[in-house]
């Protein structure tokens, strides 16, 4: 039997095993099949499922940056047909009508964020049951590698008609994708819980990185899109009913600021805050990763084994949000501060399967900015003492920008 004689040697095997266990079990995994339409069976007539894309442009003539999302969101196909139903008409709620459409959300942050929301009716939706996914309706249609339509909202439209929850303007796009760094989440989003509808949201981010290309045209306004620098983010969430908190921050804008170098194979997301198991909430249960130039950093709580440890805050002034989280486990840890102006931030607009519209003070933004430093454990060596202890070694400190980010709570 072999035995181990120092410190030294007990830290060498445990990285061996930890490198072995994060080549077999790490989140960067592909699964299109994650993405694929999942009203079926009782979410048909309880649910929602929606895919979202963000990303960055630069004007055509003036180069000036700006942040856009387009969204594909479904909800209750079973209740629907020939028109779109919606929730928040006063005559709905008082007869407890349920909404049943698919809303195509799209929009930008920074200077005069807004969201439009375009609506169809289930008989209008052709959907692609199977991977690789596709819907479209009219002229919009979204896939695992293109996207493109139009949304059209007039002041007019805006104003007589609450219940679309949307801004005025006019957007166009036409977009491919490369989907590039995936986070798997695991067990959180696996067949057995889908299938038993265990979680209220369900969320895969296939594209944690993804470079976008091709153009928006924002009221009359050209902006191309780069792959170099889009900084694209690409993810979707399903299920019975939204998370309270809600808490979303992503970035692939990343810059080591110990060697001042673009991080140009990394991304990082954080996601969740109390998913409900039922009658069950789970307190400070967030989903990370961080993928720092080929070495996968996860804090998953559906992977119990993994110990993680997850502390969190979120700040609201005046003029700002911030968020701090700090995750840990027994070898890793992240710890993560990003702050993002009010004013280049909408509250963005989701009505519940139930009809309801609790979340009315969901801040949504494309234009945050902060700090990750990772850590990992290590030996260190304490000559004074001429002994050896663990203690956490910085990986690196990272600039973010271009910071996908969310936060809100239910007002009641």
């Amino acid at each position: 039997m072999k035995t181990f004689q120092n410190l030294e040697e007990i830290g060498q095997k445990v990285k061996e095993i930890e490198n072995r266990v994060e080549h077999l079990d790490h989140f960067n995994h592909s699964d299109i099949t994650r993405n694929n339409f999942m009203l079926q069976g009782g979410l048909a007539k309880q649910g929602y499922d929606w895919w979202w894309h963000s990303f960055t442009a630069h004007h055509s003539i003036t180069g000036e940056e700006k942040a856009f999302f387009v969204e594909f969101f479904t909800i209750n196909p079973e209740l629907g047909g020939k028109e779109p139903v919606f929730g928040q008409l006063p005559e709905n709620k008082e007869k407890g009508i349920c909404p049943s459409y698919m809303m195509v959300k799209v929009g930008t942050w920074g200077e005069n964020p807004k969201q439009l929301n375009r609506f169809f009716a289930w008989d209008d939706v052709t959907v692609k049951q199977d991977a690789p996914y596709l819907i479209s309706a009219d002229n919009c249609f979204c896939s695992e590698t293109r996207t493109i339509g139009m949304v059209d909202i007039t002041e007019e439209e805006a104003k007589a008609h609450p219940e679309y929850m949307s801004d005025a303007g006019r957007m166009y796009w036409d977009l491919t994708m490369d989907k590039n760094i995936t986070f798997n989440v695991g067990y959180g989003a696996g067949k057995p819980l889908r299938d038993a509808e265990a979680f209220e949201m369900f969320w895969h981010c296939e594209g944690m990185r993804t470079a976008f290309e091709g153009k928006v045209v924002l009221d009359g306004e050209e902006y191309l899109v780069d792959k170099a620098t889009s900084y694209g983010y690409a993810d979707k969430n399903w299920g019975k009913d939204f998370t309270s908190p809600w808490v979303w921050l992503a970035s692939s804008h990343l810059t080591s600021k110990v060697t001042g170098e673009a991080l140009k194979d990394s991304a990082f997301v954080i996601g969740g805050r109390r998913p409900k198991v039922g009658p069950l909430a789970l307190e400070n249960k967030l989903l990370s990763a961080m993928w720092y130039e080929g070495t996968a950093y996860e804090f998953n709580f559906s992977k119990f084994w993994t110990l993680t440890k997850t502390k969190f805050k979120t700040k609201e002034t005046k003029d700002e949000l911030i968020w701090r989280v700090i995750q840990e486990t027994p070898m890793s840890k992240m710890c993560t501060e990003i702050k993002c102006k009010k004013k280049d931030m909408l509250l963005i607009n989701y009505e519940a399967p139930d009809g309801s519209k609790r979340h009315n003070h969901l801040w949504n933004g494309g234009n945050g900015k902060g700090t990750v430093k990772l850590y990992k454990k290590s030996l260190n060596i304490k000559n004074e003492k001429s002994k050896s202890k663990w203690g956490w070694e910085l990986v690196d400190e990272i600039l973010c920008e271009n910071v996908g980010c969310e936060y809100g709570e239910y007002q009641d």
